[in-house]
């Protein structure tokens, strides 16, 4: 469905959004100014509800921060070319939303992405996505709106443009499993990883995000296929990543071959593996319980139990423990670090702020202070700096001096050359 925007008024059939994550009016517009010339708007990211987002105060974890956002937005609007937009997740409660989806908009926001989850609503924990919640900003807002959740086929991009009303639909998990969801097709998965592979063979990218591609592609068919999982899990080239792809098309082709007639999809799949189709995520019921309830353990309260017991461990931390058998996942022999006062991170032992480096780094080079904890030296090398302008200073003022010196004794001898002639 293509929406023509009156933000954007050469806005056709294409539109590119660079979007970033900030929680500095300042920073954020620096980065957005070396942006803004490459894309069609700038979108502020106020919907990551991940930890790295938390520990980074940035995303979901300034929604409640309403002055610190419109600080940003309005300076985005007054320094920058192109248009503001913002990303966001909802509150629980529809009234707060729409109120701060409001406030969004008078302080100078062009397009509203809602996220109909909350920042608690993630991983096994996702739920689904409240349609509701966006249809109330769409009506409470006179900007274009997009919506984003729970879009995992064509039909559902339909369905939510109808109920809601919004300008434009986006589909994040959904599009990674099919590629071609927007077309309406389900295409063959090797047809989309081998096209993939091409551009990545012309425009190269690091290999953990060739891996985690080709994971949500093949992610049914890798729960068949258990052996080229690891196999794809280990490979360090591309050239390996090719390889590994080849084998797991020959392995569904063969397994076509074989097929027989009338035989349907197993593990309740609409399409058989090897076809591209979304991946339901396991609610809160599938899972056996729901996070709130009595003796429930989420991941990461489960990892914190773990003891080292190799039948309890991820299978991530038993490929740690056969790299190194020594190792030990006991919580109680962890070592405590205590916070850096600004976020969660851990903070520096000898910093003079309390902070981790990233925030001492930021807070020393404002104020122009040093931090031998972790060799920052901004106050000193600024001394330098100086005493090395007052040097320079005085090395000059003495040539200045003498030259001046040699030109009032060439006039004297002029003067009395002059003196003689007459």
């Amino acid at each position: 469905r293509v929406v023509s925007l009156n933000l954007l008024p050469n806005y056709s059939t294409f539109l590119c959004l660079s979007q970033f994550c900030a929680n500095d009016p300042e920073v954020f517009v620096q980065a957005a100014l070396l942006a803004q010339d490459y894309c069609d708007a700038i979108d502020l990211n106020l919907g990551c509800p991940q930890m790295i987002a938390k520990r980074g105060h940035y995303g979901a974890f300034l929604q409640e921060e309403w002055d610190l956002l419109q600080r940003m937005i309005l300076l985005a609007n007054e320094k920058l070319s192109v248009p503001i937009t913002c990303k966001i997740r909802v509150f629980p409660d529809i009234d707060k939303t729409v109120k701060y989806a409001q406030m969004l908009e008078k302080a100078g926001c062009q397009l509203l992405t809602v996220h109909g989850r909350t920042k608690e609503q993630k991983g096994p924990l996702a739920g689904v996505a409240s349609w509701e919640h966006i249809q109330a900003v769409r009506k409470a807002v006179s900007i274009p709106v997009f919506a984003n959740g729970n879009i995992q086929c064509l039909s559902d991009v339909e369905e939510c443009i109808r109920k809601t009303g919004v300008h434009g639909v986006m589909s994040a998990e959904g599009n990674l499993h099919n590629p071609a969801l927007f077309e309406g097709r389900n295409p063959l998965v090797w047809e989309m990883a081998e096209e993939y592979l091409e551009i990545v063979q012309k425009y190269p990218c690091p290999l953990s995000y060739v891996r985690a591609h080709l994971f949500k592609l093949w992610h049914h068919t890798l729960q068949v296929y258990q052996q080229l999982r690891e196999e794809l899990a280990k490979v360090k080239t591309l050239e390996g990543i090719v390889d590994v792809n080849r084998e797991l098309k020959l392995r569904c082709q063969e397994e076509i071959a074989n097929q027989k007639e009338g035989e349907k999809p197993k593990e309740g799949l609409p399409f058989f593996h090897w076809i591209c189709q979304p991946y339901i995520r396991p609610g809160c019921k599938e899972n056996g319980a729901s996070g709130t309830e009595k003796g429930v353990r989420g991941k990461r309260a489960l990892e914190e139990e773990e003891d080292g017991n190799s039948e309890l461990l991820s299978k991530n931390k038993q490929k740690k423990k056969l790299r190194n058998p020594n190792k030990s996942f006991d919580p109680s022999l962890k070592p405590k670090y205590a916070k850096c006062d600004q976020c969660g991170n851990p903070k520096g032992n000898k910093c003079v702020f309390n902070m981790c480096r990233g925030c001492c780094k930021k807070r020393a080079f404002k104020e122009t202070a040093d931090c031998p904890g972790h060799g920052l030296l901004f106050k000193t090398k600024y001394e330098k700096s100086l005493s090395w302008q007052s040097s320079q200073r005085v090395i000059q003022t003495p040539e200045i001096s003498r030259r001046g010196d040699a030109e009032v004794g060439e006039a004297a001898v002029l003067k009395e050359a002059g003196d003689g002639a007459v």
